[in-house]
């Protein structure tokens, strides 16, 4: 278990519970995609700029993404190359979802988020945002 993904990921996790959105933005690497896919097959991908844009406007409103993420955990993880990967499990009303994220390493420390692969019961709301 790569222990540095482990405090990376809850780095980003806290961030995202806080809304903390320049966090957010420093962490997904410019070329950051979330490649999401759900039960029926359907797949959405969004670049940062969606990404990231969703997260500004939910900020901007004064939502909130979650109350907690102490459901989440961390199987395994990967080293390959200058990238490392990292799998995430958590529950949402009541269904495991997982999560794949790649991140870019640099001597041994995860920088930025590359990737992030969601495998989920429903992603059909997000048609809207493509």
């Amino acid at each position: 278990m790569n222990q540095a993904l482990v405090d990376a990921m809850e780095t980003y996790l806290k961030a995202g519970l806080a809304m903390d959105v320049d966090t957010l933005d420093r962490l997904y690497d410019p070329g950051f995609e979330n490649v999401r896919v759900d039960a029926a097959g359907l797949t959405v991908t969004l670049t940062k700029e969606q990404f990231m844009g969703r997260f500004r406007a939910m900020a901007a409103q004064g939502v909130k993404i979650g109350e907690s993420v102490d459901d989440a955990t961390f199987p395994a993880t990967t080293d390959f190359g200058d990238n490392a990967a990292i799998v995430m499990r958590r529950v949402k009303d009541g269904t495991p979802v997982l999560y794949v994220f790649v991140w870019r390493m640099e001597e041994g420390r995860p920088t930025t988020i590359l990737r992030e692969f969601t495998l989920d019961k429903d992603i059909s709301y997000l048609l809207k945002m493509v």
